[in-house]
């Protein structure tokens, strides 16, 4: 058997489905190797960042590795900012990149990069193939790394000899993961601590969005009543239209939800990981305390070292403190009563203006209302991801993808691409700014080639708008941020897509509900008027706030 069939064997072996990528002279023969496989699909990209992002988003919605493949060279840099977004997010994935042969290479130095070396720093691993017999455990390992607590990117090379080779190897059979065990002591110290504490609060973040893990948080929610908020990428976990929550932490500061969580005096932080902006700021001189509940210990370092930590499986940690737990009477529920209610008032029950061009507010209140409980946003990183993150209420887990960790601009379109592959009978909505979506809009053909319905949403400021706000409130002179587009309409259509431009308020549910409910690629123009951006810092409202 060729290497090159042997490999794919090896991933049919693991369940993988889909590749992404682009061919190139070294992989050639893993190219020809996928063609003949009659379980995985190739989705060929209009470039490799592109093909990353999908794969990182597979891993990220399927908990299983997504993989994606480029040739040396330019093609495996053009994978550095998804692999690094994999590693910072915590999603699974398998890097695949071509080399020139190892043993008689007759173009000198030509592309050649230390692609190991320079993929060690943004990866769980990596590795160069230098014997086809070592495939069927490099791709076993792999995929082991690639799932294992924090999941993320592993990154393998295939030189162009190797994948030639002949060899007689065949696929090593998968072993269930496991999963540590944390230590009974730490969850009845837990347990003590939170009976003790007078305003307790759970912080849900995106370690805990597990199936098992969000059974056994809902079951822990109804019993002792405590509330509970999210980090951006814990939105969802638990239906946000549950009466203890309290919000997601979208800004670093002075926001509503920093009023309930500077007043607390123990954050029970689940699955939470500090690579993700923190929602919270120990300080050794006040009293808080933090209990981190994880499946890896805490990274401590001058503004997060947690008193106690419960190391190990989430599903199980969660359903054993739940045991132990008991409404107390210490606890000062009225409180947080108050706080969400206030909450309520001043965000999600607050009716947006209905001048045009529309604020964040009322266009997130809009696609709220046009979505459907199981209907898939993406989101790019920009201006708008702050609102979405605050605004919008996530019914079911995973559907509503923000990156709040690399929090890197051009995923979205990318993401939605593969949402749809995951999940095929639910709507996928690409929310965009005009700057984000420039940066991968070409990948409208790959949708357009691979019949992937679904809608992109692009919000048009003609800015970089967040930076212009942080320019703003740095007091900097604004400038240098301000660009032109092109029309997104005639885009839309020359990519073989249908286009749309929203041009009074009213018209983006009904256009949206047509696009979810009609086939094929739509992409929607929405002008935002961000002039409320510092609405969402709340300074005097926050202290008024924090009084109740």
């Amino acid at each position: 058997m060729k290497a090159s069939d042997l490999f794919i064997k090896s991933l049919e072996n693991e369940g993988v489905k889909y590749i992404f990528g682009l061919p190139g002279e070294e992989n050639l023969d893993i190219i020809d190797s996928i063609f003949k496989s009659k379980k995985i699909k190739l989705i060929i990209t209009r470039h490799e960042q592109a093909a990353g992002f999908m794969a990182a988003t597979y891993g990220r919605l399927s908990g299983k590795p997504g993989v994606c493949l480029s040739t040396l060279g330019p093609g495996a840099t053009n994978l550095v900012t998804p692999a690094t977004y994999s590693l910072l997010g915590g999603f699974p994935m398998i890097l695949l990149t071509g080399q020139k042969p190892i043993r008689e290479n007759k173009q000198g130095l030509f592309q050649i990069v230390d692609v190991c070396q320079m993929m060690e720093p943004i990866t769980k691993a990596t590795q160069s193939v230098i014997d086809a017999n070592h495939i069927p455990f490099i791709i076993r390992n792999s995929f082991k790394i690639a799932r294992r607590e924090k999941p993320g990117p592993v990154h393998i090379e295939l030189p162009e000899d190797v994948a030639s080779e002949e060899t007689n190897r065949t696929p090593l059979p998968i072993n269930p993961p496991q999963y540590a065990r944390a230590d009974e002591i730490f969850i009845k110290k837990a347990a003590d601590l939170i009976h003790k504490a007078k305003f307790p609060i759970l912080l849900i973040a995106s370690g805990a969005n597990r199936y098992r893990v969000r059974g056994s948080l809902l079951e822990l929610l109804n019993k002792t009543g405590i509330f509970f908020c999210t980090t951006q990428m814990g939105k969802g976990v638990i239906d946000e239209r549950h009466p203890s929550f309290l919000g997601t932490a979208a800004l670093s500061a002075h926001d509503y939800l920093h009023c309930a969580l500077d007043r607390s005096d123990l954050i029970i932080n689940i699955g939470h990981d500090v690579v993700e902006k923190p929602p919270f700021i120990m300080n050794q001189k006040d009293n808080k305390q933090v209990i981190h509940i994880n499946y890896y210990p805490a990274i401590i370092d001058d503004v997060y070292f947690p008193q106690l930590e419960v190391v190990g499986k989430l599903s199980s940690s969660i359903s054993r403190l739940t045991k132990y737990l008991n409404k107390s009477p210490n606890w000062d529920i009225k409180y947080f009563e108050r706080m969400r209610d206030e909450i309520n008032k001043n965000i999600f029950d607050c009716v947006p203006s209905n001048d045009f061009p529309n604020s964040p507010e009322k266009i997130i209140s809009d696609i709220r209302s046009a979505v459907p409980d199981d209907g898939i946003l993406t989101l790019d990183n920009g201006m708008y991801k702050i609102w979405f993150a605050r605004h919008y209420k996530a019914h079911n887990p995973n559907t509503i993808l923000l990156d709040n960790a690399l929090a890197t601009m051009g995923a979205g379109l990318p993401s939605a691409m593969a949402a749809k592959l995951v999940h095929p009978d639910k709507p996928v909505i690409a929310i965009c700014g005009d700057g984000g979506f420039l940066m991968n809009g070409q990948e409208l053909e790959t949708a357009k080639r691979y019949n992937i319905d679904l809608t992109i949403i692009v919000l048009v400021d003609k800015a970089f708008g967040m930076i212009k706000w942080k320019q703003a409130g740095t007091g900097l002179t604004v400038q240098g941020l301000d660009f032109d587009n092109p029309n997104f309409q005639d885009l839309a259509k020359a990519y073989g897509a249908h286009g749309y431009k929203i041009t009074s308020t009213g018209e983006l549910p009904k256009t949206l509900s047509h696009c979810m409910n009609t086939k094929g690629v739509h992409l929607i123009e929405v002008p935002v008027n961000y002039d409320d951006n510092e609405k969402v810092f709340y300074q005097e409202l926050y202290n008024k706030t924090c009084i109740i």
